[in-house]
Parts: structure tokens; sequence; C-alpha cells
């Protein structure tokens, strides 16, 4: 060969060296950037080119698929109650990606999932065409209902969990939304897309899990709980040393009581009419450490996956004394989703076991076969059985003598422990506030639900006629009246 042949033929080669040097650097070491890329619409169109599977609760699908007469994108999402439902199912547009379920579990739902190899493979021999795997809740219909029409036109959300499993059984919040209404990418979803953003309601916040509010008085439980483990109290029914003006300490202030007979009172008559001053007493008797010690056996100071993300409840690790003090019922720097109440509620009906909260039971193929089943796991003991006894003794107490009456579901062989809250909240507490209910639902075999409700703000209801008990209690009743009614 002579010289400028081979000069050719070396070119050549390192062309060639170049192309699959390049060829490999895009398709292995950019894949995934470039799948991910906001220009790249081959990634969306091929998750829209086939009927995506469904998210099912009780058996039944709360989602489906449609032919969307489009050149590029085929199929486009549908909901069934969907906003009742959207705070579980999250949203799936053309346009607008997903959230949630949706795009937690997108590669189930599309087909697209590793573990979904061989069917897909199997399609392209058989001439099927393809199909998305199935998401199976924890949810129950009914309490979901329940929940949602409780709500109504209230702004606020509930969470409820089974105690011994930790399976979610409600997740409600209002204002909602509907995801069918922006799954597309016309003008008209873009339209709703846009309403939805500029919404001051903020229908599409998950309540539930993604927004952390002053827990108030239902935050008393946890310093009870508190008190019990760390041997501040060993009678719930002997007086405390607990003077009528309590002061706050490092402050000239006197903690405040809403209720009379707060003098002394003991614990269980404490949180009957819910003393503000007994309590503030007790987080400062156990201590600041230790009552962060209570609060992060619970969950506080950490965000909990259900797998959809919930934002971290917080209990103040730097608070000086009066901080603590004031924290310890619920307000200074105390903040907390309903999520998180609703776990505080279940340890304590599952005598003092904290099971891992989670809502999604099964992952399924096209073909109805098991991919993945979530098993209960424990997540933490924050108290010993014999005083989470005492705690629902308490609690059950505030249902039947104090405060949270509006929540016996008044069946035979069902009782039931709560616990009210009003929190305060705002500049110098000038903002309407807030109303909580905690509680649980127990019969002879144990304790089918624990539910946590909050009701942010009541249109047509006047400051003074806020109240956990008056608002936020029906809602849980009617929840665990409905979890009652369809278990096996």
């Amino acid at each position: 060969m002579n010289k400028p042949l081979r000069r050719v033929a070396i070119f050549c080669g390192l062309l060639i060296l170049a192309l699959l040097l390049r060829d490999n650097w895009l398709q292995f070491v950019r894949a995934d950037e470039l799948n991910a890329h906001p220009t790249n619409k081959r990634v969306q169109i091929e998750r829209y080119a086939n009927a995506r599977g469904n998210i099912i609760v009780d058996g039944k699908p709360i989602t489906g698929s449609v032919d969307s007469k489009d050149p590029y994108y085929k199929f486009k999402r549908t909901y069934t109650d969907g906003p009742m439902w959207a705070p579980v199912t999250g949203y799936a547009s053309q346009a607008y990606d997903a959230n949630q379920i949706e795009k937690i579990e997108d590669g189930i739902l599309t087909g697209n999932d590793d573990r979904l190899f061989f069917d897909r493979t199997l399609a392209m021999f058989t001439g099927e065409t393809k199909k998305g795997g199935d998401v199976v809740t924890t949810l129950n219909g009914a309490a979901q209902k329940a929940a949602f029409e409780g709500l109504g036109n209230k702004t606020g959300a509930v969470v409820a969990i089974e105690p011994k499993t930790g399976k979610i059984l409600t997740m409600a919040s209002t204002p909602s939304y509907d995801p069918s209404s922006f799954a597309g990418y016309s003008a008209k979803d873009e339209k709703a897309w846009v309403a939805l953003e500029k919404d001051k309601n903020k229908p599409k916040q998950n309540r539930a899990i993604r927004e952390i509010y002053p827990p108030g008085s239902v935050f008393k439980v946890v310093t009870a709980a508190a008190a019990l483990e760390n041997g501040k109290v060993k009678d719930i029914n002997a007086a405390t040393d607990t003077p009528e003006g309590w002061k706050i300490p490092l402050s000239k202030r006197e903690m405040i009581n809403h209720a009379k007979g707060c003098a002394n009172a003991s614990l269980k008559h404490a949180l009957d009419i819910s003393c503000n001053s007994v309590f503030a007493k007790l987080g400062d008797d156990v201590g600041r450490d230790k009552m962060v010690e209570m609060a992060e056996k619970f969950g506080f100071n950490a965000e909990q996956f259900t797998p959809v993300r919930s934002s971290a409840s917080v209990y103040d690790k730097t608070a000086d004394r009066g901080g603590n003090a004031l924290s310890s019922i619920g307000q200074f720097n105390t903040a907390t989703t309903p999520l998180q109440m609703a776990m505080v509620t279940a340890a304590i009906a599952n005598d003092g076991k904290l099971m891992k909260p989670y809502m999604i039971d099964e992952l399924r193929a096209p073909n109805v076969d098991l991919l993945k089943k979530t098993e209960p796991e424990e997540m933490s003991r924050p108290v010993s059985e014999e005083n989470a006894q005492l705690l629902q003794q308490m609690m059950e107490s505030v249902v039947t003598n104090g405060t949270g009456g509006n929540a016996d579901v008044n069946m035979d062989g069902v009782k039931v422990g709560g616990k009210t809250g009003t929190a305060q909240h705002g500049e110098k507490n000038a903002k309407r506030p807030y109303a909580w209910f905690i509680s649980y639902a127990k019969t002879a075999e144990g304790s089918p639900v624990a539910v946590a409700v909050i009701v942010e703000d009541s249109a047509g209801t006047s400051r003074e006629d806020i109240s956990g008990g008056g608002l936020a209690a029906p809602i849980a009743k009617a929840v665990m009246k409905a979890v009652l009614n369809t278990r096996g």
C-alpha cells in the first residue's frame, strides 16, 4: 500500500473509532441525561403510546386511559372521582409530567419497569399490545369518601392508619383538583393547569403530608407519653404539683388555661379538659432533650416515605426552657403533618408499637402476577405497652368525659379514644386557629383504625366556634365508622 492510501486508511479508521466512541458515549454514558432532557419528547410520546396500568382501591381501578385521538400521544389518563383521590394518585399529564404514585410507580404503570421485561419480550413475539402493570393500594374507599365529604368546602386534611400494620386507609386533602382536567396537552389543559398554579388556596398541595401545622393540644399526648416514660408521672389519677398561675420559665408570663379546674389536676383530668399549665410544666420537668427524644421516636424531625415523601414534622432541638414548655403544648416552633399525628395515635392504639406507614400494598404485572408485596415493618417503640395502655385510658376518658364526645361512634363493643386541639398561629396568634382531632377506635381484637383530622379553615364559622371537638371530631367519627363497617 502506497503512502497516500495508508494515510487515508488510517484517517478513515480514526473516524470509525471516533464514531464508535461517540456512539457508546451517547448510548451508555449520557443515556439517562438525554432521556430526561426536557426537549426530548420521544420518552414522553412512548410513555403515552399504550394504555397505562391502573391504581387500585378495594379491588377496583380508580384510574383509566382513553384514546386521545392525538397523532403523538395516543392515550390520555382518566380518573374516577378525581378530586377525592388526587392526594393519593397524584396526576399523570402529557404536558406536565406526573407526581405522587403516578410518578413513583411510572415504570410499572407504563410497563417499562425492568421487572416487566419478560412481559414486553413476550408481547413482541405474540403481537399483543404492550400493557402497564397495576398498583394496588391499602386505601379504604368508604373511609376516603367519608373523609372527603366530611371536609366538604373546608380547607383541611385527614389521614387514617391501620395501627397493627401501618397501612394508610385514608389520605384526603381539600380543596382538591381533578387530575383529568390537565391530563392532555391541549390549550384547554394548559388553561386548567395555569388556573391551579395561580389558585391561592393551593388545591394541588397535599395537606395531609406536605403541610406542617402547629398541633396545639393534640401534641399533649406526646408530652404525656414523655412524662410517663421518664417517670415524671407514675399515677395518672394523682394530683400534679401545678399551680394555676404557673409561670413560663425565663419569663414573667403565666401559662393561660382555657378550662377551669387545672390547679394540681391529675394527668388524666388535665387531658380531659386540656390544661395548658399541667402539660407545659411536665414538658419542663422532662426537659428539652428527653422531649426531643420522645418526639423523634414517634417520627418527628424526619421525612416519612409512604412511598410518597412527607415533609418532616418539627420539634425544636435548640429551644430554651421557655420555648420547650410552649413546645410541649404544641405551640412555639412545634409543627406537624396530619400523617405524623396519625402515626402518634396509631402507636398509642397499637400498645406502643409504631408501624411504618405505607399505602402501596402490591405491584402487579399486566397478567396480574405479583411483582412485589409490602410487608408491615416496625418503625419504633416510643412507649411501653403499660404506658400505652395508660394513654389509651386517658384518651378514652377525653371522649367519654372530656372535650371529644363528638367522636364517639356509639357502636357495641367499640371504644374510642381521642384528643381535641385548637392551634393558635400567626403574629400574636391573630390568624384564625386550626381545629385538630386525633382518635382511634378499639374492639376486642385491637384497634383497626387511627385518625388525624385538621380543619385549617371553615368558611362561615366564627372564630369563637372553631374547635377540634366541634369541627374535626365529627369527621374523625365518620371515618372510623366507615372502617368499622367495612372491615372483614
